[in-house]
């Protein structure tokens, strides 16, 4: 949870000094949910993210280095500097992205589940017990493949987690004015899967229920539909200037900063010291320094990447004849070219 909140305070500082350029979606606040799920995965278990996602790709174990890199836009980047802050992705980590509409990744988890059935069920290979976490905000929960793929996943019982990471503001629309029923986790029992409601804002209690819905998952089961009531202590994005929500509201949430919390707990309990404690967040620091420095030395991504990972075949437009990027002839980028 520290290096989440140290990366996305240190992507503030460098999207303000333009290091990053676009839309820049920070998780400060939520921590406890991606702590509290991602962590009890294998690696072969995936994750679908929204445009949110820089600190799932940490928790799911993407390098600092790698997705500091993406987010400055360079080669070192965990998609090569092509996808940036919204288009996280890592084929190695089975993290699927990274999605910049929202409800878009949730089909594309739905799918991964169905593959994990597939292969478990129809080609006989019994290790693969493997589960997906679909991550989305209550924003999402209005629209048609929340619904859709609820259904489907019930109706298939897929080994799916549908993490609805409620923050209560859908950019700057207050959940309370938008949903006819604000209580989201109620629409799992009526696609026939347990709904459940968590703190968010406490990482052992997402824990538990993480683990009995991933359980579950893994058990061939089913999907759960799980509400982590939760929020975001900066605007949706870093050009939003925080101007709508009430003052007292994020005073009060504030105050239960789940890093804070988790702290004060582990003191408490005598299950750490403020040394070690402190000694966590000397390392974070260094991690996170580390990841600037390296991103910022990376090379840019060259033009003739322009056109790679866009067509499965790009001879014929992509390519040309003589084998050269289309891109790198000028004409091309002028609109002239002969395709």
């Amino acid at each position: 949870m520290v290096l989440g909140r140290v990366f996305e305070d240190m992507c503030a500082q460098m999207y303000y000094r333009g290091k990053m350029f676009g839309f820049v979606h920070l998780y400060n606040g939520q921590e406890a949910v991606s702590t509290g799920f991602i962590k009890l995965l294998k690696k072969q278990d995936c994750v679908v993210s929204t445009y949110r996602d820089h600190v799932h790709a940490l928790s799911k174990g993407v390098p600092a280095r790698a997705v500091m890199s993406e987010l400055f836009g360079r080669t070192t980047g965990c998609c090569r500097g092509q996808g940036g802050s919204m288009h996280m992705f890592s084929s190695e980590h089975n993290l699927i992205g990274g999605f910049a509409f929202i409800g878009e990744g949730i089909p594309v988890a739905t799918g991964a589940a169905f593959t994990s059935k597939y292969k478990r069920e129809v080609l006989k290979e019994a290790d693969c017990d493997h589960v997906t976490l679909a991550f989305f905000g209550d924003g999402t929960c209005n629209n048609g493949q929340f619904y859709e793929c609820l259904n489907m996943a019930a109706l298939w019982k897929l080994p799916i987690v549908f993490v609805v990471e409620n923050n209560l503001w859908a950019i700057g629309m207050s959940h309370l004015r938008a949903t006819s029923d604000p209580q989201i986790y109620k629409k799992g029992p009526a696609f026939g899967m347990p709904g459940v409601h968590v703190d968010g804002m406490d990482v052992l209690k997402v824990r538990e229920v993480a683990k009995e819905a991933i359980a579950r998952a893994r058990r061939g089961e089913g999907p759960t539909l799980v509400e982590c009531e939760t929020y975001r202590f900066r605007g949706h994005s870093l050009a939003d200037p925080d101007e709508l929500r009430d003052p007292a509201e994020k005073a009060h949430y504030a105050a239960r900063d789940p890093i804070t919390a988790l702290k004060k707990y582990l003191i408490e309990n005598n299950l750490s010291s403020e040394a070690e404690l402190k000694a966590i967040d000397k390392k974070i620091d260094e991690v996170v320094e580390d990841a600037v420095d390296f991103a910022d030395e990376s090379p840019l991504p060259p033009r003739s990447q322009l056109l790679e990972n866009v067509f499965a075949d790009p001879k014929g437009f992509g390519i040309g004849p003589d084998g050269r990027y289309r891109c790198e002839d000028p004409k091309f980028t002028e609109g002239t070219a002969h395709v």
